[in-house]
């Protein structure tokens, strides 16, 4: 099939109602936090349909996603973005400056920002460079980040988010709104953390859950079908939908699956749509699979710390009493805080990671399918995962912190 793309402009018009202040009953000009699992469409709705719809009101839009490059503090990431959107500006202003003279524009000082300092203690701050940005394009801004939540998994990037909040409450007065925030991410209890307790950066901010992909875009791909192989038509619609429930609401491995029923080589044939929805259910038992499989290779503790992290979610205290009274209990030994702590450095060295971690020391899954996968097997009975052990324990593995870091350590029993 043809590459094509799908377009919510409903949704689209919504939010620019909500962060503009057109929805009166809305917190979004303090803040939009948008929260949508991995791969259902949440980056490209955001670049391709968010983004213009809000250049279309006379904003400037500066996109960042903190997951481009891991490696990198998101705080730099952050300001690199500002950065090269502000020298887009200076360079015309520079341009206008050659020709009718930089007295007569009061330029303030702005033609000596070095936008690859910003944020740094020899350049701007973020809030003075947002400042500037505003002031250079003569329109408020809107910063929109994508993959907000790795922001707190380094001291610099929730500096940097300390810094956003004081940008805003700095740029924005009850009369004028120059700085709209939009922060999304793919894990709704690890952007929580942004904004649920005293200490977060936006305390007090609501997280939204961006609607997923709905039975209208499984209506859409059964038109462009028909338009492309009329002799299949009619479309059973009914059983794609349910082949793109089994697949969570993720568009590319539809669109995957239906490319590979669909080729010319394959000689597609009325009735086709059953066929897709059998590979999605084996590619639906192959994820459940594979999380099996990477749950059964863990150490025993290793498991409890997991079982553990499954049922308390975002109340998961590692090395508190309770939580080592229940690795006991599941493991049949007597655990301490060094061993947990050794048992979660294991997990996170994991490739991929099964366990995420914040500056703060606070823990997650790192792939949130997997309390999808342990809710299923519980409602099915089939919890805990029944298979044989075969590595030994590395005792090199119950030494200290993960990552050298002792500062989150627990303490010694």
């Amino acid at each position: 099939m043809d590459a094509f793309y799908y377009s919510r402009p409903l949704l689209a018009e919504h939010l620019v109602a909500d962060l503009t202040g057109a929805n009166p009953f809305s917190d979004a000009p303090n803040g939009l936090f948008l929260a949508a699992p991995r791969r259902t469409g949440k980056s490209t709705f955001l670049q391709n349909e968010l983004r213009p719809a809000l250049e279309r009101t006379s904003r400037v839009v500066v996109y960042v996603d903190l997951w481009s490059d891991k490696s990198r503090n998101p705080g730099a990431l952050i300001a690199d973005a500002v950065g090269a959107e502000l020298q887009k500006h200076l360079g015309i202003v520079a341009k206008t400056a050659k020709g009718a003279g930089v007295s007569e524009l009061n330029l303030a000082g702005w033609m000596k920002i070095d936008t690859k300092k910003i944020g740094t203690i020899e350049g701007l701050t973020l809030t003075d460079a947002l400042r500037a940005l505003c002031e250079m394009s003569r329109k408020p801004v809107v910063l929109m980040i994508d993959e907000a939540q790795h922001s707190l998994t380094s001291n610099e990037g929730e500096t940097a988010m300390t810094a956003l909040k004081s940008a805003r409450d700095q740029l924005n007065t009850p009369s004028e709104t120059r700085l709209l925030l939009v922060m999304s991410g793919s894990d709704r209890d690890k952007l929580l953390r942004l904004v649920n307790n005293n200490a977060a950066p936006f305390f007090g901010s609501a997280i939204t859950r961006m609607p997923e992909l709905d039975r209208d875009f499984i209506v859409h791909i059964a038109g462009l079908i028909e338009r492309s192989y009329p002799r299949m038509a009619p479309i059973d619609v009914d059983i794609l939908w349910d082949a793109f429930e089994r697949l969570a609401h993720r568009p590319q491995p539809l669109l995957r699956l239906l490319g590979v029923v669909l080729n010319p080589l394959n000689s597609p044939a009325p009735g086709f749509e059953r066929e897709v929805l059998l590979m999605a259910e084996a590619e639906r038992a192959d994820d459940e699979r594979a999380m099996e499989s990477a749950y059964l290779v863990l150490r025993p503790l290793e498991q409890a710390v997991l079982w553990r992290m499954f049922e308390q979610k975002n109340r998961f205290r590692p090395y508190d009493a309770e939580a080592l009274t229940f690795y006991r209990e599941k493991t049949g030994e007597k655990i301490t805080a060094q061993k947990a702590q050794a048992a979660i450095a294991s997990l996170r060295a994991q490739s991929p990671s099964l366990v995420w971690k914040s500056a703060k020391g606070e823990y997650a899954l790192d792939d949130t399918g997997m309390y999808q996968w342990f809710e299923k097997r519980i409602r099915d009975g089939a919890w805990p995962p029944a298979g044989p052990y075969l590595e030994e324990p590395n005792e090199a593995n119950l030494q200290g912190d993960d990552d050298g870091n002792e500062e989150n350590a627990p303490p010694r029993q």
